[in-house]
């Protein structure tokens, strides 16, 4: 009996808690949904990182005040509501330093473009204290820029910042075995070289040219400033204070934040007494959220693949290849569904999970179910792995694919054990291969051989999935593949993808496909908000959120660094053959 009032008693506090949690939540988020007021301005704010769809990051689950992490795709759908609302006025940017990649910065631009272009009494201004290379060039796409009087344009023209690790494990004793396919593979150069070979160096300043002219192009339209002019500029260094940005007609005037609220105030029409109706975005997207059409039976099923291609599950912001697989398998056994959109954001991974994702969409196709791709900043390696066998591919210009490569790196850690923490190690086998493959031991010449064979023979799989989905021969496939990085563009002449082209169109191409007039999307995987996710780890349905909470305060403390952090952690999950892009590059 007192075992069982104890159980009552635990339980009812777990209730009260859960409860408390789930009200205190409710109640923030009644606070911050409000309907749009006339005369509003959309505030777009970008500092953070920006995943592709709302809340597919890590984020702390017991911070209770959490705000939703809207994604790209909400974000341009409540720009393309907003530009038809007779509500919304205007459009107010206040930029920092996104993390987002260039083509999403493309695809925004164009967003606001057609905003501005519906409505010519709708107004689109910019303002930071200072603007960044990635930020300016989002801001350029404004009516009127303006700036701080005592802020800067960094604009210097891109530069690529790559680190070496092979001089440090050295001095540690670790030996990084590595084992590799393709000049261009430059992903373990990290780990085997102190610099970048010619190839890699090549294949870099490549597709940074074509990413700087992309941006240049866009600038100069919209500033009417001619390239060539931009070029000499950022060459030059011309800007190095705010008068010169005034002078060079990159910003229209310096005004204080005080005075940008007052030529705001003047637009909307408002006394300097007025309160301003400003509306966040992720605000908006609540209050006017994207109408679907219930009523249609046909589907179109939009899977999301961001993130690293990792074996099993993964966790929020990953590939899982066995999540993955389940995904595609459930979207084939849904007869309302009758074309699958596969949206990439990856620099790929594993090998074996984007074989898997491979299979389970080569079954789609088998089934008669047209599959289209969009390709976002990134579709790469194993990003491009699992794009293959799509009936059309879409890029945008500034897009980064290619990278038909593969992999493996096997640490030896004996010395680093034996001298540097006083471990030995010794072992019994009954056979020369029976300890397999250990950081403990270095890999024999004839283990070495065998590890290169399989990724050899990986990677010939590799272009025969790439030959098959695109309609080449091997060797066609190999003279572009070998590891070799491309941007959009020139991945459209060379075969690799077949147009340029966002989301949205790659929706319209498979509806065409799939001769259907009338439909709906629905969205994979489903992602829990922060209210669902707080609700899981109290009551014990999902066991990664202390690792999730630990992933997020990390990523927050380190900033700008984390990414690196990212890369190391991944280097130490990695198992069997990789299919991933070169590594973290840096461009500033």
């Amino acid at each position: 009996m007192f075992a069982s009032c104890l159980g009552m008693l635990l339980f009812t506090i777990l209730t009260g808690v859960i409860g408390g949690v789930v009200l205190t939540r409710m109640a923030n988020n009644a606070q911050k949904t409000e309907n749009t007021k006339p005369n509003t301005v959309l505030k777009v704010s970008l500092s953070d990182i920006i995943p592709e769809r709302t809340n597919n990051v890590a984020m702390n689950p017991y911070e209770l005040n959490t705000d939703d992490v809207i994604g790209l795709q909400e974000m341009l759908g409540a720009i393309e509501r907003a530009k038809t609302d007779k509500d919304i006025k205007g459009i107010y940017l206040e930029l920092a330093n996104p993390q987002l990649g260039f083509a999403g910065m493309s695809v925004l631009r164009r967003a606001i473009e057609d905003f501005k272009a519906n409505d010519d009494d709708k107004f689109v201004i910019a303002y930071g204290d200072g603007y960044s290379q990635k930020s300016y060039y989002l801001a350029s796409v404004a009516d009127e820029i303006y700036m701080n009087p005592i802020g800067s344009v960094d604009f210097r023209g891109l530069s690529g910042t790559l680190l070496f690790f092979k001089d440090m494990l050295d001095r540690l004793g670790i030996d990084m075995q590595v084992f590799y396919v393709g000049n261009f593979k430059s992903a373990t150069e990290p780990f085997r070289r102190t610099d970048m070979s010619e190839e890699n160096r090549l294949q870099v300043r490549e597709y940074m040219e074509s990413l700087y002219g992309v941006m240049l192009d866009d600038i100069s339209k919209s500033r009417k400033i001619p390239v060539k002019e931009l070029r000499q500029i950022a060459d030059e260094y011309q800007l190095q204070e705010a008068e010169d940005a005034l002078r060079l007609k990159f910003v229209d005037k310096l005004l204080y934040k005080d005075e940008i609220i007052a030529l705001l105030k003047d637009k909307l029409g408002l006394d300097k007494d007025d309160d301003i109706d400003a509306m966040s975005i992720s605000g908006y997207n609540k209050a006017n959220p994207k109408d679907k059409n219930l009523r249609a039976k046909s589907k179109i099923a939009v899977v999301y693949a961001e993130g690293s291609i990792v074996d099993g599950e993964g966790e929020i912001g990953e590939i899982g290849g066995d999540k993955y697989a389940k995904i595609i398998r459930d979207i084939r056994a849904d007869k309302k569904v009758k074309a699958i959109v596969l949206r990439v954001n990856s620099g790929g991974g594993s090998g074996f999970a984007s074989e898997k994702i491979w299979r389970e969409l080569m079954m789609a196709k088998e089934q008669g179910l047209p599959i289209i791709v969009s390709m976002a900043d990134v579709a790469a390696s194993g990003g491009y792995y699992i794009a293959a066998p799509a009936d059309t591919i879409l890029v945008e210009r500034n897009t980064i694919t290619g990278s038909i490569g593969v992999f493996g790196v096997i640490p030896s850690m004996a010395d680093f054990l034996k001298n540097e923490i006083g471990v030995t190690v010794d072992t019994v086998k009954t056979g020369k291969f029976s300890t397999g493959i250990t950081p403990f031991y270095d890999v024999s010449e004839e283990e070495g051989r065998i590890i290169q064979n399989s990724v050899e023979e990986f990677y010939d799989l590799f272009l025969r999935r790439v030959a098959e989905g695109r309609g080449m021969d091997t060797a066609a496939v190999h003279k572009v593949a070998q590891g070799r990085v491309w941007t959009g563009e020139k991945a459209v002449e060379l075969g690799l993808v077949d147009d340029f082209g966002d989301l949205e169109k790659a929706i319209e191409i498979a509806a065409r496909a799939a001769g259907i007039s009338k439909y709906r999307t629905t969205e994979y995987p489903s992602i829990k908000d922060p209210l669902q996710q707080i609700i899981a780890e109290l009551t014990g349905q999902d066991d990664k959120k202390v690792q999730q909470a630990s992933r997020a305060l990390i990523e927050a403390e380190l900033g700008e660094l984390y990414p690196y952090y990212e890369q190391m952690k991944e280097i130490r999950q990695m198992k069997g053959i990789q299919a991933r892009m070169p590594y973290t590059i840096e461009i500033k």
